[in-house]
């Protein structure tokens, strides 16, 4: 039997100090409590995976933490292979994917983060240390101290604007060959639109016509008015895409239907100044969210059951 790689973990290199910053709130977050860097970090794990585990722990907190970033700044490694990394630190339970919906109020966003740790961890472990973050605080027993909640970004940021949900328009009876009702003024998309006809710039794959984006818009629409912004769903749409779409339309009308967000609960006077804050977890190989309990290994229960035994 092969013996197993113990070479030293490869830490990263200096064009890491080029590594671009995610937004206010969002990119690489450290969990508490772990083991100071050294030369046997990370040395039971493949080469590849080695490779990426030192690279992503020497970058500082909030960078950012997207595929074609880290592979932008990885000359042996391109999108492909740096997605399949990821997903196996996932497993050996070195980071989670995360969602958060942060704000007061009506003023709320979906911020997108990737927690790490240098020290890996068991599902239940981070099970827990998730709750916790959802609820703005860390168990004595997860972390062996109480640290402040890594959900809130250490740098001011500017307010979000409100979120203003679209009118949305309900379908009527028309006549053969009648054109349908417009959901946005005319020569002035709507949020919705816009997002969609961005997509094919965001990646090729899901390049979709004026055509498609008209008749996507109305699905879409309701994305916005749960309470998500434009970065989300494009987030949403073009995570962990295959390394080909045969039918662009076909896929964004089936990602728009199965990863809608939650209805967000109406607000009252009394209670707008009440922290709003909600956390999924985002699987590592699809990108669907769910509830921390429902993943293992970082995984939904559709991509574990497509592991090979």
């Amino acid at each position: 039997m092969a013996a197993p790689n113990l070479s030293p973990a490869l830490r990263a290199p200096a064009s890491s100090r080029a590594h671009p910053k995610a937004k206010p709130g969002y990119g690489k977050r450290s969990v508490p409590k772990q083991r100071h860097a050294g030369e046997g970090d990370f040395t039971l794990l493949p080469e590849r995976e080695r490779h990426i585990a030192g690279y992503v722990d020497a970058l500082p907190e909030g960078a950012a933490m997207d595929i074609k970033s880290l592979a932008r700044n990885q000359p042996l490694y391109g999108q492909m292979a740096v997605g399949s990394a990821l997903r196996a630190l996932g497993v050996a339970g070195h980071l989670r994917h995360v969602r958060c919906l942060s704000g007061e109020g009506d003023q709320v966003r979906w911020v997108t983060r990737t927690f790490w740790s240098r020290t890996a961890h068991d599902n239940e472990w981070w099970t827990a240390f998730l709750a916790a973050e959802e609820h703005d605080s860390v168990p004595q027993e997860a972390t062996g101290t109480v640290a402040p909640a890594l959900g809130e970004a250490p740098e001011p940021e500017p307010a979000p604007v409100p979120v203003q949900p679209p009118a949305l328009v309900v379908p009527q009876q028309r006549t053969a060959g009648q054109a349908p009702p417009p959901v946005h003024p005319a020569g002035d998309p709507s949020p919705a639109f816009a997002a969609l006809a961005r997509l094919g710039r965001t990646d090729s794959r899901l390049a979709l016509s004026a055509a498609d984006c008209a008749a996507l818009e109305q699905a879409a629409a309701e994305w916005f008015a749960r309470g998500v912004d434009a970065d989300y769903l494009t987030h949403a749409l073009t995570a962990g895409l295959p390394a080909s779409v045969d039918s662009p339309f076909g896929f964004v009308r089936r990602r728009l239907h199965d990863k809608l967000p939650p209805r967000l609960p109406a607000t009252t006077p009394a209670t707008q100044a009440t922290p709003v804050r909600r956390l999924m977890v985002e699987c590592t190989e699809c990108g669907a969210p769910g509830r921390p309990e429902a993943f293992r290994d970082g995984l939904c229960r559709p991509c574990r059951e497509l592991e090979p035994a």
